[in-house]
This record gives structure tokens, C-alpha cells and sequence, in this order.
């Protein structure tokens, strides 16, 4: 085995990890670890999103938030992304300064109630947005037109279940004590 064939192994290996065990609990350890690699690759496509804006990581997550927000017409206000990137309101404040600063980040105030703000990307945000996920969404889309109507079914039920399985164990979470809390 040559060094180009041992460096491939080795990152096969890591990509992949041990083989888990044949069988229905051999195929839950790949699928979980597979969603275990799923995380972290979002989590290193957020990152490099950041970067390549020139942002923190958490000022980008809040940044993301906020378009996909508006994506869904479901606009968020200080206060709620506040809660959905668990940072202070002071925190946030700050955070939303930099980011209006920046140009990326617009607080209107649309609602009757002229005290409730509500957070907009600027246009140029969207454009910078469309222009790096862009490419990622092309291939996510030609990964997924590989499988049936039923199959993509079966996938967006596993995901909503997983996804509520998560909720309720972060909202178990929520009413325990952290080690070191007296």
C-alpha cells in the first residue's frame, strides 16, 4: 500500500469510524454516527460561513437564524433570537449592533405596537448568503433527486421524529441540574 492509498484508508476511517456490528442495532450505531458527522459538517459549513462574512461564529448563527426567520415568515425580534442563540439581551444587543454595523442586519418596526422591532437581513446579506449556499444547495439537490417520492417521505418523517425526541430531551434537560450547581 502506497502513502496516497494509506492517507485515503485512514480518512475513510475517519470520516466513517469503527464499523459497527452487523444487525437492526449494528445499523443504529452507523445511522446515529452518521448523524453524529451530519452535525459536525453543518456545524464546520457554519463556521467557514462566518469567516468568509468575516463574523464570529455566534454573530453568523444569529445571522442565519434571523435570514431563515424570514425564510419561514416567521421574523424574529431581539428577544426571541436572544432565546434561540442563548445569549443575554445585553448580549444580543451587542450583537445586533455589530451586525447592523456590518450592513448585514436591518431592525424595522412593523408591527402596530411600534415598541416590538423585528430583525431583516439587508439585501446585500442575501445576496452574500445566496452566493455561498448557493453551490451546496445545488448538490443537496442533486444528492436528494436520487430517491424516490416515498423514500424522501420516510426521510422527512425520521426527521421530524428526531427532531421532537430532541425537543423533549432538551426540555428534560431544562428542569435538571448541572453537575457543580449547588
Amino acid at each position: 500500500m502506497n502513502a496516497t492509498e494509506r492517507k485515503a484508508k485512514a480518512t475513510e476511517r475517519k470520516q466513517r469510524g469503527t464499523p459497527a456490528p452487523e444487525g437492526p442495532g449494528g445499523q443504529r450505531e452507523r445511522l446515529t454516527e452518521g448523524l453524529r458527522l451530519y452535525g459536525a459538517d453543518y456545524q464546520e459549513v457554519g463556521r467557514r460561513f462566518a469567516t468568509w462574512l468575516g463574523l464570529h461564529t455566534t454573530d453568523a448563527e444569529a445571522l442565519v437564524q434571523i435570514l431563515y426567520g424570514e425564510e419561514r415568515g416567521e421574523p424574529f425580534s431581539p428577544a426571541r433570537l436572544s432565546e434561540r442563540i442563548m445569549l443575554s439581551s445585553g448580549a444580543t444587543t451587542a450583537l445586533l449592533n455589530r451586525l447592523e454595523k456590518a450592513g448585514h442586519v436591518v431592525r424595522t418596526r412593523e408591527q402596530t405596537d411600534r415598541r416590538i422591532v423585528t430583525l431583516r437581513g439587508s439585501a446585500r446579506v442575501q445576496e452574500l448568503t445566496d452566493d455561498f449556499f448557493r453551490p451546496l444547495a445545488v448538490r443537496m439537490d442533486a444528492m436528494l433527486g436520487r430517491y424516490s417520492a416515498e423514500q424522501l417521505q420516510q426521510f422527512e418523517g425520521f426527521l421530524n421524529e428526531l427532531h421532537v425526541t430532541l425537543n423533549e430531551h432538551l426540555a428534560e434537560l431544562d428542569g435538571t441540574d448541572t453537575p457543580g450547581t449547588p
